[in-house]
């Protein structure tokens, strides 16, 4: 591997410092030039970077310069072009998501880690969920519920008590947020190839709002997912430090 290297930080001061330092070392080159690229941040600029370079033949390796390194490695500014050489890389495609609003205006965008439905008033929502075109459950009563992959389990999901996912499982995890009815719901495990639709009951009277990867649609009344085989994300981790390593330790902490 060569030396050319794009370097991008987040506002915060410490990746700012970092990035200061790493490119007076490294130097730096625009990402489209890039064999590499190094992101400085926390897990939401990784996401971010990812977002913005997919369209790019460089992988994306992470320093943590953050308050959440899930997706990160460890800073170090030694060693740097040695490290990227021995790292180990992860594969991951991203969820499509398509969600229509109440004005008939259709939204599409893309989920590296979940594409989350959350009420957007004081009563509870209502949901109709079907997968692969067949209704599974007629009216989910909730605070919301969302659809991850693998890489996204140890977000939002693993905080609504869903389940960790290996990355090489080929399974996304369906888990709603606070479930009125049917009592303790917890969602389940679908194969990655599943198509899920969510249809707003009630949307005037219960607005939904739809998030995916933090881009949001206001007052949905349908969102449908699905993973996106036509989009990889290349994400590089210092050996024995990988997503899958990462996912089994969390399950023993």
């Amino acid at each position: 591997m060569s030396r050319r290297i794009a370097f991008l930080a987040s506002d915060a001061e410490l990746a700012q410092d970092a990035n200061n330092e790493l490119t007076a070392y490294y130097g730096n080159v625009p990402p489209a030039e890039a064999d590499v690229i190094v992101a400085l941040g926390g897990d939401g600029f990784m996401l971010q970077t990812l977002h913005d370079t997919q369209n790019l033949p460089a992988p994306a390796y992470g320093m943590n310069c953050g308050t959440v390194g899930f997706l990160m490695n460890e800073y170090n500014p030694d060693g740097l072009v040695e490290r990227l050489i021995a790292a180990q890389e992860e594969v991951i495609n991203p969820l499509s998501m398509t969600a229509v609003d109440v004005r008939g205006q259709v939204h599409h965008a893309l989920a590296i880690n979940e594409v989350s439905l959350l009420r957007a008033g004081p009563q509870a929502a209502k949901l109709q969920i079907s997968v692969d075109g067949r209704v599974r459950l007629d009216e989910l009563v909730c605070d919301g519920a969302l659809l991850c992959t693998p890489a996204g389990s140890t977000a939002y999901n693993y905080s609504a008590h869903g389940p960790i996912l290996p990355i090489g499982s080929d399974v996304l995890a369906l888990t709603a947020m606070a479930a009125f009815r049917p009592r303790r719901w917890r969602g389940a495990l679908l194969p990655k190839n599943a198509t899920v639709r969510f249809d707003v009951l009630q949307p005037e009277k219960r607005p939904v709002m739809a998030d995916a990867d933090t881009r949001q649609v206001q007052d949905v009344i349908s969102v449908e997912i699905k993973s996106d085989g036509t989009v990889s994300h290349r994400i590089l981790f210092d050996p024995g430090h990988g997503l899958e390593e990462r996912l089994i330790s969390e399950q023993f902490a």
